[in-house]
């Protein structure tokens, strides 16, 4: 029999102990239960490493295994597993190695298997790709080989627990303070906004912040996806798409949310981020008279906002003309934000207007550069001139 474990927790050997000792239980996690199975195992704890055990056999059971403590960790973004189990980390500086061991092959796929059913999808053969969230608001994708031959690939988003402030973005570098009169009066105006970016430039925290300028007096109906916005407002209504369960049944679609929203007398209008053919009932309800309304939308510069939704509209069977028309009745601005090394945040803010041949465009009103200074477009006089009565 060996000695006390010293570090439990850290390391594969502790990792695998953690596992074996997982196997072992059939009730309630708990020192006493864990200590047991561990002397099973031939191995005695102490205190200390007794309690850290009991935390990895816990995560092992209902978390998300070696990898909870980096989702616990403040800053993280995201927690990414390859194919072959190597683990990578956003902080805030961007990916990097995680230094965490997962295990082989099979301990990816048992993890990835089991947080899918704690989210009440299927994960297997006949369904190799998963895409959900977990109860604590952690959105999980995962995907198994074949489709993907180097092994389980497991990508984790952790929800933002900080709600910024304009004004806090701005102490952080991450919106010009110049800028935050303008930002203000665009919410106040009553403009609608599209958010646009590329993953992981702060488009959530932006239009988060945003929403935080909104009158109090205001109610705010939220349709999303996936469940990432939560603004520091008083009166917001949550409404979030729902897949369909294992027996391919029982979906509600943003389409049909964006109509339930509208019957809920809403002030503002939003609708999360448009990764596919739902920019067709983003746009929709960016179309329903409620100024105001908002939404996020990928796109590397604020210029490729309009390819893009065309793009993506193509897919519901909308046309370039019937998405040129709906922009240009319903989406006044778009603030786009990009990273810049470890920095990131809102580079421009652009207008939404006619161009050559009544087609949609967007006209640069403020644009900051890779240094930091800022200068004008040619859509800023007309940016001033609608917002020029506050």
């Amino acid at each position: 029999m060996s000695g006390p474990v010293v570090g439990a927790g850290v390391g594969a050997g502790v990792a695998d102990l953690a596992e074996r000792v997982r196997a072992r239980l059939s009730g309630p996690v708990d020192p006493v239960a864990v200590a047991a199975a561990a002397r099973a195992e031939g191995v005695v704890l102490g205190a200390a490493a007794l309690l850290r055990l009991v935390d990895d056999v816990r995560d092992r059971v209902s978390g998300a295994g070696p990898l909870q403590p980096l989702l616990s960790r403040e800053g993280v973004t995201d927690v990414l597993v390859n194919g072959g189990g190597r683990v990578w980390v956003d902080d805030g500086a961007g990916l990097h190695p995680a230094g965490v061991e997962v295990g082989g092959e099979e301990r990816v796929r048992a993890l990835a298997v089991r947080l899918a059913a704690g989210a009440g999808r299927r994960l297997d053969e006949a369904s190799p790709f998963v895409d959900a969230r977990l109860a604590d608001g952690t959105r999980l994708h995962a995907v198994l080989p074949p489709l993907a031959p180097e092994g389980t690939c497991i990508s984790l988003r952790v929800p933002a627990l900080r709600r910024w402030r304009l004004e806090q973005l701005a102490d952080a570098g991450a919106v010009p303070t110049a800028w935050l009169p303008l930002l203000r009066a665009v919410v106040a105006a009553r403009l609608s906004v599209l958010v646009s970016g590329g993953t992981g430039a702060g488009k959530t925290t932006l239009l988060q912040a945003l929403l935080g300028e909104v009158d109090p007096r205001e109610r705010i109906v939220l349709v999303e996806d996936s469940g990432e916005l939560r603004p520091d407002h008083p009166h917001v209504v949550r409404l979030e798409a729902r897949r369909d369960n294992v027996e391919g049944r029982g979906g509600v679609g943003l389409d049909v949310l964006v109509r339930q929203a509208l019957r809920m007398r809403p002030d503002r209008l939003v609708v999360g981020e448009c990764r596919g053919a739902e920019v067709r009932d983003l746009l929709a309800a960016l179309n329903t008279g409620h100024a105001g309304g908002a939404g996020t939308v990928h796109a590397n510069t604020a210029a490729d906002v309009v390819p893009r939704l065309h793009a993506l509209a193509a897919a519901a069977g909308s046309s370039p003309e019937a998405v040129d028309a709906q922009l240009l009745a319903g989406v006044d601005v778009v603030l786009h934000v990009a990273r810049r090394g470890e920095r990131r945040g809102l580079v421009e803010v652009a207008l939404v207007g006619p161009v050559a041949g009544g087609r949609a465009g967007v006209l640069p009103a403020l644009r900051r550069d890779p240094e930091g200074a800022e200068h004008r477009g040619p859509g800023w006089e007309a940016l001033a001139a609608a917002l020029a009565p506050l």
